[in-house]
């Protein structure tokens, strides 16, 4: 077995102990330290150097079926994570090599080297897989070039588009020659940050006043396109100002995740069929086609500086549950990653 350096005998994860009832608390999770194990025939061994947390997490926190799988109690919970292979016992795979693979919230993961994915600290920082250059980045360009069916010219709205994917959709959708892109977010520094250092024509904060309101005066002549991360009163806004035809990708609905009763639908669901509006939900897995065109594109975008994303860092795993609870209440600008002490 190659190996770079003693393979530690334990290591820490988070794991869910309690499922939520609403917003999620500190209460809900415990972290643990457990025995390492060393790579079978076919694995590696990673220490982690940072791991992802994604609103989607949450649903995962309930048991209830759904696309992914819920966490189970008293066991290490997964996501991205980017990490430095240890050891190794897979042809391919040598102590040193960075990959990017699903073990997260834990120092060490052990698994088989076919679910990790070489990566190169030269192409690009190591956590810009975990965002820009990875899952998220990948549901920014697909849900709009593809669920969305953007074309040049549409005037485009995304909501929570300060966050790691919202911020790269709406700069997609400038590179590609939107007439007009709106964005919303909850402070008035983030709205700032969309017109100044994204590029947004216009933003504006969803807190200082009612969201259909404030889209009208962003938007005049209304939307083509909507990228909707947030749903609930963003997503009737969206319908109110849609042109006919108007097309949305439905990625998420944070304002639903933590709800403990059922939320109202948007009240004005006729105008799917006055305006010939489509609305499809996405999953990211479902366009994995797109990924080498996406690999093309937007590397190629952030070299010429036409497209720039942010990073929100919180370092050390004893504070992963804080990231993520942070996360949920929108205090990261772009991707919220915890960095791993080495």
């Amino acid at each position: 077995m190659a190996s770079s350096e003693t393979i530690p005998a334990t290591g820490r994860n988070w794991q869910l102990t309690a499922r939520p009832r609403g917003w999620p608390e500190p209460d809900d999770f415990a972290l643990r330290e457990e025995p390492v194990a060393e790579p079978e025939e076919g694995q590696v061994l990673v220490r982690n150097l940072a791991f992802s947390v994604d609103p989607y997490m949450r649903g995962r926190m309930d048991d209830v079926k759904s696309y992914a799988p819920p966490f189970q109690l008293d066991r290490p919970m997964d996501g991205g994570a980017v990490g430095e292979v240890l050891a190794s016992r897979a042809e391919g795979y040598a102590p040193g090599d960075h990959v990017v693979h699903g073990l997260g919230w834990r120092e060490y993961a052990t698994l088989p080297a076919e679910r990790a994915g070489k990566i190169s600290a030269d192409a690009a920082p190591l956590t810009a897989y975990l965002g820009v250059l990875g899952m998220p980045g990948l549901t920014a360009y697909a849900g709009l070039l593809e669920v969305a069916s953007f074309q040049p010219g549409d005037a485009v709205f995304v909501s929570g588009a300060a966050g790691a994917v919202g911020s790269i959709v709406g700069q997609i959708a400038r590179i590609k020659g939107a007439s007009r892109v709106i964005g919303s977010a909850g402070s008035d520094e983030k709205v700032a940050k969309l017109t100044g250092r994204y590029g947004f024509t216009e933003a504006f904060n969803y807190k200082s006043a009612p969201v259909a309101e404030q889209l009208k005066a962003a938007a005049p002549d209304g939307i083509d396109v909507y990228f909707d991360n947030v749903g609930g009163d963003h997503l009737e806004a969206a319908l109110r100002s849609f042109n006919v035809h108007g097309r949305a990708a439905i990625c998420g609905m944070i304002s639903q995740y933590n709800a403990t009763e059922a939320q109202p639908a948007p009240r004005n669901l006729a105008q799917l069929i006055k305006k010939r509006i489509r609305l499809q939900g996405m999953l990211v897995q479902d366009h994995e086609a797109l990924r080498p065109r996406f690999l093309d594109e937007v590397p190629a975008w952030i070299r010429s500086g036409e497209l720039v994303y942010d990073e929100t860092f919180v370092d050390g795993i004893e504070n992963g549950v804080d990231a993520f609870l942070g996360m949920l209440r929108g205090e990261n600008t772009g991707k919220m990653v915890v960095r791993l002490a080495r």
